[in-house]
C-alpha cells in the first residue's frame, strides 16, 4: 500500500467527481476520463476482473489502482461498493460539453427539475447506450452527484450530462412529452430534438410547456398513472432509433 494514497485522494476529493465502483470506473476510462486517483482493496482481482470484463482498459488499471486496506476505503468513500474499487476523476468541462451539442446529430434528453438522483443517473445510462447526443436537468440537483454517476455507472463520461437554465436550451425543436399530446407512434423523432421529460408527480413546468414546439405522448392502458421516468426515456429512445412512423 502506498502512504500517500489517502492523502493525494483527500487532496483532489473536493474538485473530483467520485466513480464509485469498477464499472463506473471502467465506463470512465473508456470514455477519456482524466482519472486523478484510483484504489482497490484487492488489486489483483480488480485486475482480474478487468481481464474478464474489460481487457482494454486493464493496463491502464494496473497503472493507476492503489491497493488499501478496507477501513482506509471506508474513511475515504461515503459507502463502499461491492468491488472494493473507488476512483477520482476530473469533471468534464460545461463550456466543451454544451458546444458539443451544436451540429448534433442525435436528439437531447431534457430533465425538468428531477427529483430522484438515481432516475438521472438511469437517464444518464439510456443516453449513452442508444447514442442520445446528451442529458440536460434543469432545477436545483446537480446531475454530476455521486449517486447520480454511481447510478449511470461512470457513463456521464460518454455523453453531455449538464444542468442548465430554461433560457440556455440548445436550438432545436422540443417535444415535451405530456399525457395530452400526439401519440408517439404517429410521430417521427428528428435526430436533433430536445425531448423533455418532467417528474411522475407533477409532470414538465408551464414553462417548458409553454416552449414545447409539440406535445407528445406514449401509449399507456387506461387508469395507469404513470411510467418511471427512465422508462419514458427509454420508450421515447427506442422509438428514435426505429426511424421514422409508420
Amino acid at each position: 500500500m502506498t502512504q500517500t494514497a489517502p492523502h493525494q485522494w483527500q487532496d483532489h476529493a473536493p474538485t473530483s467527481v467520485l466513480l464509485d465502483g469498477f464499472h463506473a470506473l471502467k465506463h470512465a476510462l473508456r470514455f477519456g476520463a482524466e482519472v486523478r486517483a484510483a484504489v482497490a482493496t484487492d488489486k489483483a482481482a480488480a485486475l482480474a476482473l478487468a481481464g474478464k470484463l474489460a481487457p482494454d482498459v486493464a493496463g491502464e488499471l494496473d497503472r493507476l489502482l492503489v491497493e488499501v486496506d478496507a477501513r482506509t476505503l471506508r474513511e475515504l468513500v461515503p459507502r463502499v461498493h461491492p468491488t472494493g474499487v473507488a476512483a477520482l476523476a476530473a469533471r468534464r468541462d460545461r463550456a466543451v460539453n454544451l458546444a458539443a451539442l451544436d451540429g448534433r446529430t442525435a436528439p437531447v434528453v431534457v430533465l425538468d427539475n428531477p427529483r430522484n438522483l438515481g432516475n438521472i443517473g438511469a437517464v444518464v445510462r439510456l443516453a449513452a447506450g442508444t447514442g442520445a447526443a446528451g442529458v440536460l436537468t434543469t432545477g436545483d440537483m446537480d446531475p454530476w452527484h455521486p449517486n447520480a454517476v454511481r447510478a449511470g455507472a461512470g457513463l456521464h463520461y460518454a455523453t453531455v450530462v449538464e444542468r442548465v437554465a430554461l433560457d440556455e436550451l440548445p436550438a432545436g425543436p422540443l417535444f415535451a412529452l405530456d399525457p395530452e399530446g400526439e401519440d408517439i407512434r404517429s410521430l417521427t423523432v428528428p435526430d436533433g430534438a430536445l425531448l423533455a421529460f418532467g417528474s411522475e408527480r407533477h409532470g414538465i413546468s408551464p414553462e417548458l410547456r409553454a416552449r414545447a414546439d409539440r406535445l407528445v405522448s406514449l401509449p399507456m392502458r387506461p387508469q395507469v398513472s404513470s411510467y418511471n421516468l427512465a422508462t419514458s426515456v427509454a420508450m421515447t429512445l427506442f422509438h428514435w432509433t426505429c426511424g421514422s412512423a409508420p
